[in-house]
């Protein structure tokens, strides 16, 4: 498999073997399994629908179509790529180990944490008017947003206040820095978009090809996963404290 999905559980810091710490985001892919196997003679492409968590209500058509192949209702359907030769099958579970190791990069895409209504300053980073004398109240505001005569209109795209977040964002080469075979989930470095308790889809870099992988990751392999390994219960202990701590 070239992808799969898992719930963000929230963030962390954990230390290297030069006690250097690392923020980290954790991400549980415990629940994850596959739906339905899509295949090139049925549907013209390989693919893999999959599902994550469970579902409190389900629609009648989508209850369904889990039923047909006898998988519990998840939280949503997530369509990623597949290789050829796959052996995925309907209702089994995806092993974050078998796809992801230490040191691989991969690209994370979720859904930016909502901001509602905002002005110009926090949406596009606007400097702001005078706050000195001589400036009404006004420091806050957005300016001008176009001329009168000519052209006679506000440009399409032009910065102003509006929606903020809530949107598809995606992170490119981000590094995977430990994988817990056990609980089956791993952390990655750095913050990654969404809320806690959200899904996000976690691919393979498609910027790095799949021997630099490998490269990147006997590189790596030194440095925190055995830190990592030899104290699981430790490690397991402060994933379920966060995990608490959301609930």
């Amino acid at each position: 498999m070239k992808a799969l999905i898992a719930r963000k559980v929230g963030m962390t810091q954990i230390y290297d073997n030069d006690s250097k710490s690392i923020a980290v985001t954790v991400l549980d892919a415990s629940s994850c399994r596959a739906v339905q196997i899509k295949s090139i003679e049925n549907d013209g492409y390989d693919a893999a629908q999959l599902t994550i968590g469970e579902s409190k209500r389900t629609s009648d058509p989508l209850a369904s179509h889990y039923k047909k192949y006898d998988v519990e209702p998840g939280l949503g359907l997530w369509e990623v790529s597949l290789d050829e030769d796959s052996q995925i099958t309907p209702g089994k579970q995806i092993i974050v180990s078998s796809i992801l190791e230490p040191g691989n990069l991969v690209d994370i895409t979720g859904t930016s944490k909502g901001k509602g209504f905002a002005g110009v300053m926090k949406r596009h980073n606007f400097s702001g008017q005078k706050a000195s004398h001589g400036v009404h109240k006004v420091h806050r505001a957005g300016g001008s947003i176009g001329n009168a005569s000519y052209p006679g209109h506000v440009f399409k795209g032009t910065k102003m206040a509006g929606r903020m977040g809530g949107e598809k964002s995606t992170l490119q080469n981000v590094k995977v820095v430990a994988v817990d075979d056990n609980n089956n989930y791993f952390l990655v470095n750095g913050s990654v978009p969404g809320a806690k308790g959200s899904v996000v889809v976690v691919s393979k870099s498609i910027k790095i090809n799949s021997e630099a992988q490998v490269d990147l990751a006997k590189n790596y392999s030194s440095k925190v996963s055995e830190m990592f390994t030899a104290q699981p219960e430790s490690n397991t202990e402060e994933v379920e404290n966060i995990k608490g701590e959301e609930e």
